[in-house]
């Protein structure tokens, strides 16, 4: 299939070849044995999930694709014909359903791909054209505009979602809805500095569930907005708004776009949405070996560190288990030059040197942190070279606000240049064995107007961010073929588009122990199980101590501690004599069981409505459970067992509570935030 298909653009009204022509005027209807979507004469449609014989209508009829024409929505199109035939591009053979309607000077074809491959999903590209005499300003386009009808048994809440969009405030990925609720998911900025995000939102009830999406290769400016108007039911939609002309005879083609049905909570459906763009070509790298050890971050000192203190703090990393030592943020005297502080580190690039050597001596790996993208004012960097700026619109820099820094443009090829060259010094000069690469403004870029890059569009510095990635993972490996490369993008809802370029994901900031949780289950639907999924420093979780949540959701432990207390930082970060005890112990968990290489199984528990919340990982033929509530009497039901005994301990606690019989075992447990289980077969 042409990668024409995968963008918006202006085209010659042209006829539609190599399809069998369908002479029925019978208002169409679309399916899988998975999903079905039908239209209605003026090319409305509804959704309905297919769940073995069961059909479920997940909403009304609705105008779920329509065009913006001189400030008015047209939401209605005559049905006039129907075609299809068999088809296969890249991402595999599949059915193809072209369906046309006319309004007033506008024509509306709606392609419909249905793979064999890919059964619960429908793929989408409409075609409008100016069928009229006269020019006509469209302002942009909406497809997939579904209502998803509460369930008639009614509960509370009605539904929970998956949120793909990115906000200042860090907040949670995955919320229940209550009417009222209106989030617009915008994948571009949000704030100066915070934007891009997973170009996926996603809707469910009990029974059943919604996304919609894009499958474009690079981001685009698109709005995901879901909305629960009243208790009656919720909806979602994709929209692009961009003012345009076509003149009479010609075209505008949508984004291609997707609406997929699942069972259960989002999992399924990121899965599949991840599978469809691997199809197309997205590649994640596995993590090496190391990159599931045990991180210890010198952050606990913050950016006023001085080097006798981390480096008096290594025995009792070591002592504890702790594999990697990461430099954090304060080495450096300005995002931009990034040269090394010679106040910290008085023989420059010797000294460097001399770290990471005695790290690698005392049998520890380094990370260092960097903020690429980012230079601060009176830098020799945007004295030398303003030319690699990004510019707003107006001429003015763009402001990163936590750095006090702005902008380079990640389309700019010098800017790729410069940080290419940095991540070969600091891994083969320095000798560090991977990068942190931190800061919310990471995640997505705005539109860059600096006339000195020559842009075509300005929205070329958005979709340039992930070759700036991927130019940095290529050099890293190129130097280290086992670096680690970690994206911590500050609690943003990650961009799936950087998500090929890193080997380590990070709950990245959690405000809360749900988060830790959830950006795991999210994170392993988008990049599967070879991607190290780091749980973040620990001290970032409830009361700071919750291991329990990294662990059972399968991901690498950290920590920021400073030790001996007293030795700097804040009094939260240090390791006090009970904190010692509990993290030796976690740690040793954590080693005895190494659930972050197993496989999590995410499609065997609903996160909003099965409660206790539970996560599931399969590992060595046990499978293991994580529960979580403030507090619990009663039974929890052990999915995903073969038909055998298990014997089942709280390896936490090291007591065996009984055995339990497969597949679906049910067992009677107490317990106050949290429960590990093991199920061993016997």
């Amino acid at each position: 299939m042409s990668r024409a298909f995968a963008r918006t653009w202006v085209m010659l009204g042209a006829g539609l070849a190599a399809v069998v022509c369908s002479c029925s005027r019978r208002a169409p209807v679309v399916e899988t044995e998975a999903i079905r979507i039908e239209f209605n004469d003026v090319l409305h449609s509804r959704v309905v999930a297919r769940f073995g014989d069961e059909a479920v209508p997940l909403g009304g009829f609705s105008a779920s694709e329509t065009v913006t024409v001189a400030g008015r929505e047209v939401t209605d199109f005559r049905f006039t014909s129907e075609a299809e035939e068999e088809f296969r591009d890249g991402i595999g053979a599949g059915r193809r359903y072209v369906i046309t309607g006319e309004a007033d000077g506008l024509r509306k074809t709606v392609t419909v791909d249905l793979y064999e491959a890919f059964p619960r999903l429908a793929l989408f590209r409409v075609r409008y054209t100016n069928t009229g005499n006269e020019p006509v300003a469209v302002g942009g386009w909406k497809s997939h505009a579904y209502r998803i009808d509460a369930a008639p048994s009614g509960g509370e809440p009605a539904f929970w979602s998956f949120q793909g969009g990115t906000y200042e405030d860090r907040r949670d990925w995955v919320v229940p809805l209550e009417p009222g609720f209106s989030q617009r998911n915008y994948q571009g900025m949000t704030a100066t500095d915070y934007g891009g995000g997973t170009p996926v939102v996603d809707v469910w009830r009990r029974d059943a569930g919604l996304a919609v999406g894009h499958v474009e290769m690079v981001p685009k400016l698109v709005s995901l907005p879901v909305a629960m108007p009243d208790a009656g039911g919720a909806t979602v939609a994709v929209e692009y708004e961009k003012e345009m002309q076509l003149s009479p005879g010609e075209s505008l083609e949508t984004f291609r776009t997707f609406a997929a049905v699942h069972q259960g909570d989002y999992f399924q459906a990121l899965r599949d949405y991840r599978r469809v763009m691997m199809a197309q070509g997205v590649r994640f790298h596995e993590a090496p070996d190391d990159a599931f050890e045990p991180i210890w971050c010198a952050w606990g000192y913050r950016r006023n560190f001085r080097l006798p203190q981390i480096l008096g703090a290594l025995p009792k990393v070591k002592e504890l288990g702790f594999r990697w030592v990461t430099l954090d943020d304060g080495w450096q005297t300005a995002e931009g030059d990034w040269y090394i502080d010679r106040k910290k580190f008085r023989r420059g690039d010797a000294d460097m040197r001399r770290f990471t050597d005695r790290l690698h001596n005392q049998g520890f790996q380094a990370q260092l942190w960097w903020a690429p993208m980012s230079v601060g004012p009176g830098t020799d960097l945007i004295e030398k070279h303003p030319e690699q700026l990004l510019l707003n619109e107006d001429g003015s820099r763009r402001k990163i606000t936590w750095w006090d820094a702005y902008y380079l443009c990640p389309a700019y090829p010098d800017v790729v240049e410069d940080a290419r060259r940095f991540t070969i010094k600091a891994l083969r000069d320095w000798g560090f064995d991977g990068l942190k690469i931190d800061g919310q403004f990471l995640n997505g870029v705005p539109p860059c107007y600096n006339p000195a890059h020559k842009h075509a569009r300005p929205e070329e510095s958005v979709e340039a961010l992930p070759d700036f990635f991927k130019a940095i993972y290529e050099a890293a490996v190129s130097v280290k073929p086992d670096a680690l490369i970690e994206i911590c993008p500050c609690g943003t809802a990650y961009s799936f588009f950087l998500l090929p370029h890193m080997n380590m994901a990070v709950a990245s900031d959690p405000l809360s122990s749900w988060q830790v949780r959830l950006k795991g289950k999210t994170l392993k639907a988008l990049m599967g199980d070879g991607v190290a999924y780091f749980g973040d420093h620990v001290e970032l979780s409830d009361e700071g101590r919750d291991f329990a949540s990294t662990v059972g959701v399968g991901g690498v432990v950290g920590t920021e501690f400073v030790w001996p207390p007293g030795s700097g930082g804040e009094r939260d970060r240090w390791l006090t004599a009970d904190k010692e005890r509990e993290w030796k112990r976690w740690i040793d968990i954590y080693k005895a069981k190494m659930l972050s290489r197993g496989e999590y199984l995410g499609e065997l528990y609903d996160i909003g409505f099965d409660r206790p919340e539970a996560h599931a990982i399969r590992k060595d033929g046990r499978l293991y459970y994580a529960f979580f509530a403030e507090r619990y009497r009663g039974p929890v039901e052990l999915r995903g067992l073969e038909a055998r005994s298990y014997k089942i301990t709280d390896y936490v606690a090291g007591k065996e509570l009984g055995t339990v019989e497969g597949p679906a075992g049910r067992l009677e447990v107490e317990f106050e935030k949290h429960l590990l289980l093991e199920a061993a077969p016997e």
